[in-house]
């Protein structure tokens, strides 16, 4: 039966057992549950193996590097579910400790699946929200790597915390610029039109966008950014024409630099 077709009581105890077995696992180092937790076919039941990874890590400060060691053990198995899952295991504890997870990303970002990668772009996404100065950081090196996808999965990956601070991201999305790949650059636009439609943010974006210097790329993330205010119009803080006179008021782009 699927976790979500269990009651909410059942769910709970459910998710009880998984932070039980995997919490005695930690300690004893015999990883026999939580290889099936972290392979499951059921979403949620992974899902619940590594929020609770996390909510160990912060709880039992005595077990930490066990449970790191229990990580690296479990993300060299050819199971692409469970490297997915140790992924989203360490953003969890990313979001407070980066700089303990930071390898399982550098890692990740080049996992011959794309299961792994995306849960780096999420990962990357929920880090960055709350604790953003060394995800950013790190990031930032992986802006110029020379293969296309891990430009693009960066580009994606900051997003999240462009939605309410565009200011963080946009020195970083200003590198991407001249990038001539088209994955790169739809990420890019897409992610500038995301950035730009709650309270205040357009106001951010369109002031940065007026010091880029790749006039045909800011003219797309312009239009963009215009549909993105009709797309979300239940949830953008100006109507679309709102947005469209205000970037025509206020796009006065510097000479090319």
């Amino acid at each position: 039966m699927a976790f979500y077709d269990l009651s909410k009581q059942e769910r709970m105890r459910v998710v009880a057992k998984i932070c039980n077995d995997i919490l005695k696992e930690t300690k004893s180092g015999k990883l026999i549950s939580t290889f099936l937790y972290f392979s499951d076919e059921d979403t949620y039941i992974r899902k619940s193996a590594y929020l609770c990874v996390g909510r160990l890590y912060f709880s039992h400060s005595a077990l930490q590097s066990k449970i790191i060691q229990m990580l690296a053990i479990l993300l060299a198995q050819d199971n692409f579910k469970i490297r997915q899952t140790v992924i989203n295991a360490a953003g969890e504890i990313g979001k407070r400790d980066f700089g303990t997870v930071q390898h399982f990303f550098d890692k990740g970002l080049f996992d011959t699946h794309h299961s792994p990668r995306n849960a780096v772009i999420g990962s990357v996404k929920k880090m960055g929200e709350v604790n953003p100065e060394p995800v950013l950081s790190w990031s930032k090196k992986y802006l110029h790597h020379p293969d296309k996808e891990i430009r693009r999965e960066i580009c994606h990956g900051i997003e999240l915390r462009g939605r309410r601070f565009p200011q963080d991201i946009l020195p970083l999305l200003q590198e991407l610029q001249h990038d001539e790949t088209a994955r790169v650059r739809s990420t890019l636009i897409h992610v500038i039109g995301q950035i730009a439609y709650k309270k205040g943010c357009l106001k951010i974006v369109i002031a940065h966008l007026n010091n880029w210097g790749n006039k045909a790329l800011v003219t797309d993330a312009l239009e963009e950014i215009i549909d993105v205010h009709y797309r979300y119009r239940n949830f953008s803080a100006m109507t679309q024409n709102e947005a469209r006179q205000y970037i025509a008021g206020n796009y006065q782009p510097h000479q090319d630099r």
